[in-house]
């Protein structure tokens, strides 16, 4: 190969048309569409060339070099998004632009193509694509993680800027339309989808959901091109009044950026709306952990095989991000003063004595569960009443106790942003010589230069929102209440219980005041701990209910009798960070029940019961599973 070789684009057959698809064979055998094709050279060496194919399964990339070719695919999946960017003028001088890399002598600094600031001399068209890349666990012991990559494609085939930007937008049209699950056509620009209304609570956990948000999710959204109306509560049940009130068809989804809570309350809003079917089944809602508990965020990466630590606003912004929903059971709650709907859990005793009394250990994060639960174990409690149920038409040991997860295709090489591969011998530790691919340095590619083949390079750079970069904000977005909050509260989102009215679906059993069923089990007596759950976590370290899923139809009651020693009840608690808290052998004090319906009546005054975590009226309570009435976000593959 010449040292300047003239090269024509890869073209596609004439008889599939300049959009057409080809048959390509991949890894499994099964032959996946080929999009669009090009050739591209390495930014850093001359004697290699790239074969970059788009296909519904992702991107392929065969390098061949000096008579050798080696493959490799990034997967749809892991791909969130893509951006056209032109290079920027050189020798600007003030502030750094937003979306510009961090300076150096030989990086070069990309700008949007209106702004002010581009290099007219450089007519290339340069398409950033954004990859967060599954990484196994390797031999090391390190778990399953994510890792940032970005490719960057520099199209500069012909002498003008508008016939490369037209090849750009080309892919990048297609690779947004293969993210949103559609098949690719010939449409000039992308069908703008609604924007997502984002919800955010800068109480939550520690406090830093605001700065959470800012830092690590904002940047994300930017470069999955996805605009959003964010929207800061100022009070408690301030989302509740909003989703009830307001058109939120107007969005195509609702983002919770805090904590269970938050999330309580949009179910809730929304099922106090006299279209409540409706906007159940057309509006998913999507959970970014930013509280102490965040059980319904575990249980989803749990439940998906999503990594979750040690990064979970990572994973969980990839899940919302896909847009992806999944049917979720609601439990129906009734009270003698009201009626809910909750997601997680119903509790009275032990634990939700923690939840509750534990509020004043907030700014610790998650750790003050851990240390009430010392205190209450220390000065063990145990609550008189009668407790009654539905029993579930299902076996325990039909129930599979180990993790769950969905079959994700491991990548046989990862990129990563550090340009490390997923070794299969070193898996990415770079230890072994097996892992010198020769894909560590694709993360720019470019095609050839038209008539002026001795154009010179550019080197690669970093991304506009990468870690390195300065960036805070999408301009493209609508930021609202977020520098109001010393503002006066808007009095026609201040809640009121006696104005809004609970819809949803009737009720199937009897009246709280009302005798149970002849069918249902009941008993009387001393309990430590009764607890529902219909979520596998709690929390993100509480293993609650192992056999769960998001819309099975069952409620995991879990029973602790007075009589229960301290050194059991020990194991207990230390068992739920693993889903061992429940002994393998049958015992008298410690029992795991699915059912479908439930109803606690304590006997005295004294005492918590909580739903979702937060307490309600000390008394009497019931509940009963509708199973998949909600939708949630969840990391699915279509």
């Amino acid at each position: 190969m010449s040292e300047n070789p003239k090269i024509e684009k890869l073209r596609l057959d004439d008889d599939d048309g300049e959009f057409g698809a080809r048959q390509q064979k991949p890894d499994d055998g099964k032959p996946a569409t080929v999009y669009l094709a090009e050739t591209f050279y390495i930014t850093t060496k001359k004697n290699s060339q790239f074969e970059v194919k788009l296909t519904e399964r992702g991107i392929c990339l065969r390098k061949e070099s000096n008579g050798s070719a080696k493959e490799q695919v990034i997967y749809m999946k892991d791909i969130i998004g893509c951006r056209c960017l032109r290079s920027k003028r050189k020798g600007q001088v003030g502030s750094p632009c937003a979306c510009s890399s961090m300076p150096g002598p030989a990086q070069l600094k990309v700008v949007d193509e209106h702004s002010a600031d581009l290099d007219e001399s450089d007519v290339s068209a340069y398409l950033y694509i954004y990859a967060y890349i599954l990484k196994k666990a390797g031999r090391r012991g390190r778990g399953s993680r994510r890792e940032r990559t970005t490719l960057t494609l520099r199209f500069r085939s012909f002498d003008c800027y508008e016939d490369n930007n037209r090849e750009a937008q080309k892919w990048r049209t297609a690779i947004k339309q293969l993210i949103n699950g559609e098949s690719p056509d010939l449409s000039p620009k992308l069908i703008e989808q609604r924007r997502m209304l984002i919800l955010l609570n800068p109480k939550s956990g520690s406090g830093k959901a605001r700065e959470v948000f800012q830092q690590r999710v904002a940047p994300m959204f930017a470069e999955a091109e996805i605009a959003y109306d964010l929207h800061v509560t100022k009070r408690a049940f301030f989302a509740r009044e909003f989703v009830r009130t307001k058109d939120v068809y107007t969005w195509r989804g609702i983002v919770v950026v805090g904590g269970d809570g938050l999330f309580w309350e949009v179910i809730n809003g929304l099922l106090e709306r006299s279209d409540w079917q409706h906007a159940l089944d057309q509006i998913p809602i999507g959970i970014i952990p930013c509280g102490s508990g965040n059980g319904l965020a575990k249980t989803i990466a749990h439940v998906y095989g999503e990594p979750y630590e040690p990064k979970p606003i990572l994973g969980s912004t990839l899940t919302v991000l896909r847009g992806r929903s999944v049917p979720m059971d609601l439990v129906r709650v009734e009270t003698r003063s009201e009626i809910m709907f909750s997601f997680l859990s119903v509790g009275w005793g032990l634990i939700a004595d923690i939840d509750i009394e534990s509020e004043p250990l907030r700014p610790i994060g998650p750790q003050r569960f851990t240390v009430w639960s010392l205190h209450r174990l220390i000065s063990l409690r145990t609550y008189h009443g009668r407790i009654s149920y539905a029993l579930a038409n299902c076996e325990l040991s039909n129930h599979n106790s180990g993790v769950a997860t969905n079959k994700l295709n491991a990548l046989k090489h990862s990129i990563s942003c550090n340009t490390a591969l997923d070794c299969p011998e070193c898996h990415g530790e770079g230890d072994c010589e097996t892992c010198d691919t020769g894909f560590g340095d694709i993360l720019s590619l470019e095609t050839t230069s038209g008539t002026n083949s001795f154009r010179p390079r550019g080197d690669s750079w970093y991304s506009a929102t990468s870690r390195r970069s300065t960036y805070f904000s999408a301009s493209e977005s609508v930021y609202q209440s977020i520098n109001d909050k010393h503002s006066e509260p808007d009095s026609s989102f201040k809640y009121d219980k006696s104005t809004a009215q609970m819809f949803g679906p009737a009720s199937t059993i009897p009246a709280l005041t009302a005798p149970v069923p002849s069918t249902w089990k009941s008993e009387e007596g001393e309990f430590v701990l009764v607890h529902t759950a219909y979520q596998t976590h709690l929390g993100s370290d509480c293993f609650f209910a192992p056999h769960s899923k998001l819309n099975d139809g069952i409620i995991w009651l879990v029973i602790i009798r007075a009589g229960v020693s301290r050194s059991q009840l020990l194991s207990f608690l230390l068992g739920l960070s693993s889903g061992t808290h429940i002994p393998e052998t049958k015992s008298p004090f410690i029992e795991i029940i699915p059912v479908t319906a439930f109803r606690f009546e304590p006997s005295g005054t004294q005492g918590n019961i909580t739903v979702d975590g937060e307490s309600v009226e000390y008394g009497p309570i019931q509940g009963e599973v509708f199973p998949g009435i909600s939708r949630v976000m969840a990391p699915v593959f279509s």
